[in-house]
């Protein structure tokens, strides 16, 4: 028996239905299964680079690019090599045979991505096994593949894993995975919420809808990791996911295709107010001096999901435009403070969209100019506030944005389109779950 009785129904970025009549419970991070073998793969899947570690190791440039140990090469035939590589990576990597290990080749055999078996990740208490194996097994197997000696091992070493242990991190490495190390994670249940949205962008090839349902479906993950998706307030996670991440009811592709060529933020609002009103999600309440009229709603979480839902709208009706993500701080401070004006209800997440704009705006180009929308992630100091509304719109907008952030998508995050968005998982995740309702 499903835990809501409301239902919903779920469509692609191209408007088209893809299941109808779904409870809301059946998108549940912990109970859809497509989302779960997404999270499942986010956390056993690592890219190994094999063309970057031949390069580096060839050039002396290990442990990143502007490391550079002049005179000091060795010419290994890594990509020729790498079915041989791949075949050594993955006995060391499994635990017993026929688990669920498995080796994909990319790029003609620049680029490895595997999957570390689940009996790794069980028997472990952070998903750092995953990465560690594969680095371990990897620097190992070349070691092997040309006889390299005790006292070049940790060159090779280098090629594979950085700078660490002298960094944290695995700094200038080339193996990757989707989620930082734990030490980076800002408090309890960041880890999935801490994914650029360069990253995002890549796995789901700057499709701006898809890409906003896979950074909605990893930050719901996290909000439900950290304890946001419990008791009353489990409906509210869902319905917000469901409008804004999966397009449910074909609100944000209605709402896109109906300001998309001549609309404004201003316009949007107006489309949000008059769907929510024929929807019967919002009615007009009592009237002030002014002559001004407040909207009252019987249910603020749906209000919610459809305000979540118009952010995302807006955001592509502005950055569509202008083809320019810088624009997304504005867009969710603006749209939100027009509809709040407007219909005298909270604006999206209750305002905390709001706060995160503000913030935003200022760390990401502002005075300060730290960096482009598109190396933010939900786990960042100015994005974190709001629970799981922001960093969709923020992925959308740097999916259709044409080259003027600083740190482009290709820049700084091209192998998560080359390995992890060659998955359908991460490349269709409207489809991935739906299909798994």
């Amino acid at each position: 028996m499903a835990k809501y009785s409301e239902t919903i129904d779920l469509y692609d970025d191209g408007g088209k239905l893809l299941k109808g009549g779904v409870s809301i419970d059946k998108i549940s991070p912990v109970g859809n299964a497509g989302i779960r073998k997404i999270i499942d793969l986010t956390k056993r899947t690592v890219a190994v680079n094999l063309g970057g570690l031949e390069a580096a190791l060839a050039s002396g440039k290990v442990g990143g690019k502007m490391n550079q140990i002049l005179g000091r090469g060795m010419d290994f035939s890594i990509v020729k090599d790498h079915e041989a590589i791949a075949e050594k990576i993955k006995s060391m990597v499994q635990v017993e045979e026929g688990d669920d290990t498995n080796i994909r080749t990319y790029g003609g055999g620049k680029m490895l991505m595997v999957e570390v078996p689940s009996a790794r990740l069980a028997a472990a208490a952070t998903y750092d096994a995953a990465i560690t194996a594969v680095a371990s097994a990897t620097t190992l197997a070349v070691i092997d593949q040309y006889n390299v000696d005790m006292f070049n091992g940790s060159y090779v070493k280098a090629g594979v894993m950085g700078t660490y242990p002298q960094t944290m991190d695995m700094q200038g490495a080339n193996v990757v995975g989707i989620l930082s190390i734990p030490q980076n994670n800002e408090g309890l249940g960041f880890a999935l919420r801490n994914v650029a949205a360069n990253q995002f962008v890549m796995m789901t090839h700057r499709n701006a809808m898809q890409g906003a349902a896979l950074a909605s479906t990893f930050e719901q993950a996290g909000e439900f990791e950290m304890g946001n998706g419990i008791g009353p307030f489990e409906r509210a996670q869902l319905l917000g996911f469901a409008f804004q991440g999966l397009n449910a009811n074909n609100l944000v592709y209605d709402l896109v295709k109906k300001n998309g060529a001549t609309g404004t933020i201003g316009t949007v609002v107006q489309s949000l107010v008059e769907r929510a009103i024929e929807d019967k999600v919002i009615k007009a309440g009592k009237k002030g001096k002014s002559g001004f009229v407040f909207y009252e709603t019987k249910d603020p979480m749906m209000w919610n999901a459809y305000a979540a839902a118009g952010t995302m709208a807006a955001t592509m009706v502005n950055c569509g435009a202008g083809r320019f993500a810088q624009a997304v701080s504005s867009t969710l401070l603006y749209f939100n403070d027009l509809l709040e004006h407007e219909t005298g209800l909270p604006g999206c997440d209750y305002g905390r969209v709001m706060g995160v704009a503000v913030g935003f705006s200022f760390f990401s180009h502002s005075i300060y100019g730290g960096g482009g929308p598109g190396i933010f992630n939900g786990n960042h100091v100015v994005t974190r506030h709001s629970a799981g509304f922001g960093i969709p719109c923020i992925v959308a907008a740097t999916a259709l944005d044409a080259g003027t952030q600083m740190f482009s998508p290709e820049g700084t995050a091209k192998i998560y389109q080359d390995t992890f968005g060659q998955l359908p998982e991460f490349k269709t995740p409207m489809q991935t779950i739906a299909g798994s309702v």
